[in-house]
């Protein structure tokens, strides 16, 4: 059974930067695509940025040229690295792995005040 662990939440102000990472148990990590989602209270989930198992990588209009995606394989780890932080970014930040099967993490809080 595949289990997916975020870390790196937290609360910044404005302008700041966090970086969250999902570390995957398991030795398939390699040949799964990767994903950020995030949920807002009141709001329905969204993708953030995805980072496929060749490494090519798209984003969300809003948090393009703020947030980087990135996998290290031998760690079984994805990140997003998040500069210049706004209070709509405010969310919990959920990590998704999937290609043949899916599997979801337990979600981080990301808080950005202004």
């Amino acid at each position: 059974q595949v289990q997916l662990v975020e870390s790196g939440g937290g609360s910044v102000q404005t302008g700041g930067s966090l970086r969250l990472s999902c570390e995957a148990s398991g030795s398939i990590f390699s040949i799964y695509h990767m994903a950020w989602y995030r949920q807002a209270p009141g709001k329905q989930r969204e993708l953030v940025a995805t980072i496929s198992s060749g490494g090519t990588t798209t984003y969300l209009d809003s948090v393009k040229g703020r947030f980087t995606i990135s996998r290290d394989n031998a760690k079984n780890t994805v990140y997003l690295q998040m500069n210049n932080l706004r209070p709509e970014d405010t969310a919990v930040y959920y990590c998704r792995m999937f290609r043949s099967a899916e599997y979801w993490g337990q979600g981080t809080q990301v808080t950005v005040s202004s």
